[in-house]
């Protein structure tokens, strides 16, 4: 086993609601042994009401939710940690927000058909997000600009190609699953 230091790492898995960025998260987490945040989880309670409620949220309801979540980052950067984040991130200035001030961001957008966010969407449970809003957010996803640290993964759905995508882009093909906490 190599002792060589990896570079710090801090992986976004965008996209919008349905397109599996906890899942390849997940995977990616498994894989590295990297610390793992949910975005969601960063939530306020005012804004998983309002999306249960089946209403957009803004950017004013958003913007405190991106920099809770930057500011995880920065806590993992200071301690050298590399992490894979679920957010959804859809705007350049949310994913601007993300990374400024912080090194080794890059974003990973799963780009999914849009009849799939639907039909994943209409069968999930135990989720706040509702089928009926996909619409604003697929109006909201911007794309990357040309100096973004991003890249793009079509996906029809296979899971573990997904994931081999991910890590090979990442430079990791092959790597094993690793154990511990982070």
């Amino acid at each position: 086993m190599s002792t060589v230091a990896q570079p710090i790492r801090h992986v976004v898995v965008m996209g919008v609601s349905g397109a599996g960025k906890t899942t390849l998260a997940e995977g990616v987490v498994a894989a590295t042994g990297w610390a793992f945040l949910e975005g969601d989880r960063l939530h306020p309670e005012a804004n998983i009401a309002k999306m249960a409620d089946g209403h957009p949220l803004t950017d004013e309801d958003r913007w405190p939710w991106l920099r809770a979540i930057g500011e995880w980052i920065s806590d993992r950067e200071a301690k050298g940690e590399s992490a894979v984040i679920a957010c959804s991130a859809l705007k350049r200035s949310y994913r601007d927000l993300l990374r400024e001030g912080r090194e080794h961001v890059e974003f990973f957008l799963l780009d999914v058909p849009e009849d799939e966010l639907y039909r994943r969407l209409e069968t999930r449970e135990g989720h706040y997000m509702k089928a009926s809003m996909l619409r604003s957010q697929l109006d909201t996803l911007e794309p990357f600009g040309a100096d973004e640290p991003a890249r793009t993964l079509r996906s029809d759905g296979d899971e573990d190609e997904a994931l081999r995508e991910t890590l090979e882009l990442l430079g990791l093909p092959g790597q094993p699953a690793q154990t511990g906490s982070r």
